[in-house]
């Protein structure tokens, strides 16, 4: 399976509403429950006013379509990075899924994943 790092540095926030969210950026992730609207975008495209933020994340994003009956592929990356003592946070869309890991562990992420069988592009 093959793994894209991007190269844009993204931010994890929340924001007070979703009028706030810019949709037509490249990448926008948002998510909203009772509690809050949280965004992942890239740090460049994150709201002016935010409740909380989270700089300092890269992303790898598994390249392809990935079927809704596969199993296990989220499990096995986080397991790959935990075992390696990275911490994630990942993000789905219909298509596929990304998982961002902080910049600093950019780098030993790439590597554990790498010799756990991915390739990384």
């Amino acid at each position: 399976m093959e793994l894209k790092k991007l190269p844009f540095d993204f931010t994890v926030c929340k924001v007070r509403n979703t009028g706030d969210i810019d949709l037509s950026a490249e990448f926008c992730f948002a998510s909203k429950t009772d509690e809050e609207i949280s965004l992942v975008c890239k740090t460049q495209d994150v709201p002016a006013d935010t409740d909380a933020r989270e700089d300092g994340w890269c992303a790898f994003r598994i390249q392809g379509m990935l079927d809704f009956s596969l199993t296990g592929i989220l499990s096995r990356i986080s397991s790959i990075l935990a075992d390696n003592g990275i911490g994630i946070f990942a993000v789905s869309t219909f298509n596929t899924d990304y998982i961002l890991v902080k910049k600093e562990n950019a780098g030993r992420a790439a590597a554990a994943l790498s010799s756990g069988g991915y390739k990384i592009t």
